[in-house]
């Protein structure tokens, strides 16, 4: 098969990892930076043109769009659809995905395991939404951050006050959550692929700081999950209508609680914490399952 990862940085190491996976199983693989393309949309011949040529002949795409770029990314892979390529997550999924309040109302709706949430755009909502959530400790996160950025433990209810009424200044849009505390500063992030979890990991954040993301400095280290957890990993993912995904899962007294779905999920922490094989499992769903014009909606929303 030919293979595309539609990626903006080919050293990013997920992105070399999935070529040489792609490589070693017997497969041509591209790299191609989506904001170097441009479209033709003309109903009886959509194309893609990179760098001045038709991409053609590719049998499948693995889509690693970054947060920054979501909109134009997904149009490109939008278009990939179009001319009947196989991805292995579609562009309604990630959109879907990448919109924080909307991924956690199909969570929600669906039974899923959250922490209690609340948004409000009003600053007239403020007490009630800290009352919504348990008081404070509470987090407060922009919709639009990523790897912990945006992210704010508020351990008073004074300066849950700030921190809310500083985001309605600059007229952010943000969600208010519960601090689950028994899950002492750690997460466990799952990688789900098709209908199961093939490799998970616990973050642990470092000393002083409550985000657990290696970027900013946690700690992962291999983790066995309940049948619960496995259970509500892959449930989330299936939500989304991802076939691939990182779960990011807290424990709580009252079971496994969904922090957020990923539709890129970084390769790097989770192959060395648990040294499986994670970039030629993905690699091998995309065997069994691409087909031309397979592309449809999973999911709802």
């Amino acid at each position: 098969m030919k293979i595309c990862v539609l990626s903006r940085n080919h050293r990013l190491y997920s992105t070399q990892r999935t070529v040489e996976a792609a490589e070693q199983r017997g497969h041509e693989a591209i790299v191609v930076d989506a904001l170097k393309c441009y479209m033709d949309i003309t109903s009886d011949r959509p194309a893609i043109y990179y760098k001045g040529e038709k991409l053609s002949g590719i049998d499948a795409i693995i889509p690693r769009i970054g947060a920054s770029v979501t909109r134009f990314g997904t149009a490109v892979l939008r278009q990939f659809e179009m001319m009947g390529v196989y991805p292995i997550n579609e562009s309604v999924a990630i959109s879907r995905s990448r919109d924080k309040l909307r991924s956690l109302q199909l969570l929600s709706r669906k039974g899923v395991g959250l922490p209690v949430t609340g948004f409000a755009h009003s600053v007239s909502d403020t007490q009630d939404i800290i009352k919504l959530v348990g008081g404070a400790p509470l987090v407060i996160k922009l919709m639009e951050g990523t790897q912990g950025r945006g992210v704010v433990l508020a351990e008073t209810k004074k300066a849950a006050e700030s921190v809310i009424d500083a985001f309605h200044e600059l007229d952010a849009n943000f969600i208010v959550q519960e601090f689950i505390k028994e899950a002492g500063g750690s997460d466990i992030r799952c990688l789900v692929v098709g209908d199961k979890v093939v490799a998970s990991m616990m973050r642990t954040a470092k000393e002083g700081e409550f985000r657990s993301n290696l970027h900013r400095g946690g700690e992962a280290q291999l983790v066995k999950l309940s049948k619960e957890e496995r259970a509500t990993a892959v449930q989330a993912a299936k939500v989304m209508g991802l076939n691939m995904a990182g779960v990011d899962i807290l424990r709580s007294e009252r079971g496994p609680l969904v922090m957020e779905v990923n539709s890129s999920p970084g390769l790097e922490g989770i192959e060395k914490a648990t040294g499986k094989d994670v970039a030629g499992m993905i690699i091998a769903f995309v065997e069994k399952n691409a087909k031309p014009n397979r592309t449809k909606t999973r999911g709802k929303g």
